[in-house]
């Protein structure tokens, strides 16, 4: 018997509990924990947005998370940063840094996790202990050695490969499209290893039988491949690549690393500019209303997909 079990026991046992009672119980400490870390923090994000918090007023008059002599102005913020081009700017380019690196990382995944199952790749479980070798590295440490890569000087290492290939230099990181090429490869490699897992162990999953029925109908390797593969790994793909949409919806560390979201403010994702609104320009209660309106787009962005994919069916049953 598990401790976790003899507990519940114990707890059953005491007069004025009901057993049915006692998974509450056991869940009340993730309950408070919940609610002191992110649910209390959200509610404190969502009153500061319908005040006009500064530094110089929100901690004036002393008190412990209160609003200070901050005051409120409603839906003032909202409208500011809905009618705000730069917010609307920056929204468009995180949805698309969203759908580009998407695209790179599914297809990077996918490519890899193929070569390393397959039986005729010699050495291909050594090759999976590399493959995850990016994740045990500090985001900043990997992020940083990017921008060494991508720098704008005649020595980094891609302009290097480029002058090799015959063309000339780039100022990657003074350029919008060049930067957000180099956001694009950055947030491939930190986060394929993810995708290769997630595609791998669904690979294995696939059944051997399926792909040699096909064979003895004469499919050949990529009939197979859309007919086989794909279909019996969709849902765990699907699945890894929300959770790395969601990701790249709240990168932070690329673009503020790189330049900042430049050149001039161009190339800020949703959560650069947040960030920059409260604490370049001190404006706490409208980068608290983008925080918020960011949340709002990415939770619909993941309840549409997890709807459109069926990806909660089965759920209410277990």
């Amino acid at each position: 018997m598990s401790a976790t079990s003899r507990i519940a026991d114990r707890v059953a046992e005491v007069p004025a509990i009901e057993r049915e009672d006692v998974s509450l119980l056991l869940v009340l400490p993730g309950l408070f924990l919940f609610a002191a870390f992110m649910f209390f923090p959200m509610l404190y994000l969502l009153g500061i947005s319908f005040t006009n918090a500064r530094p110089s007023n929100l901690f004036a008059g002393g008190g412990f998370l209160t609003f200070g002599e901050a005051t409120f102005v409603g839906l003032e913020n909202y409208v500011a940063v809905l009618t705000d081009g730069t917010f609307w700017n920056s929204l468009g380019t995180t949805w698309l840094f969203v759908a580009t690196s998407l695209v790179l990382k599914i297809g990077l995944g996918l490519g890899v996790a193929l070569v390393v199952t397959n039986e005729r790749v010699r050495g291909a479980r050594f090759m999976r202990s590399l493959l995850i070798v990016p994740m045990g590295l500090p985001a900043i440490f990997t992020i940083t050695i990017w921008r060494g890569i991508f720098t704008s000087a005649q020595f980094g290492l891609a302009n290097q490969l480029l002058s090799w290939l015959g063309a000339g230099t780039v100022a990657w990181l003074n350029e919008r499209w060049p930067a957000f090429i180099a956001y694009n490869i950055t947030e491939m490699w930190l986060a394929y290893p993810f995708m290769v897992i997630i595609t791998v162990s669904a690979l294995q999953d696939v059944p051997k039988e399926l792909h040699e029925a096909a064979m003895v109908d004469g499919a050949g390797y990529f009939s197979r491949f859309f007919h086989v593969t794909l279909p019996s790994v969709k849902r765990p793909v699907l699945f890894a690549s929300i959770l790395t949409a969601a990701a790249s919806f709240q990168q932070f560390l690329i673009p503020y690393a790189f330049n900042r979201g430049g050149p001039a403010r161009l190339n800020e994702l949703v959560i650069v500019y947040g960030y920059r609104e409260a604490f370049q320009f001190s404006e706490y209660g409208q980068g608290a209303a983008i925080m918020l309106v960011a949340v709002v787009f990415i939770g619909a962005f993941m309840w549409l997909n997890v709807k459109k994919g069926r990806l909660a069916d089965g759920v209410d049953e277990a």
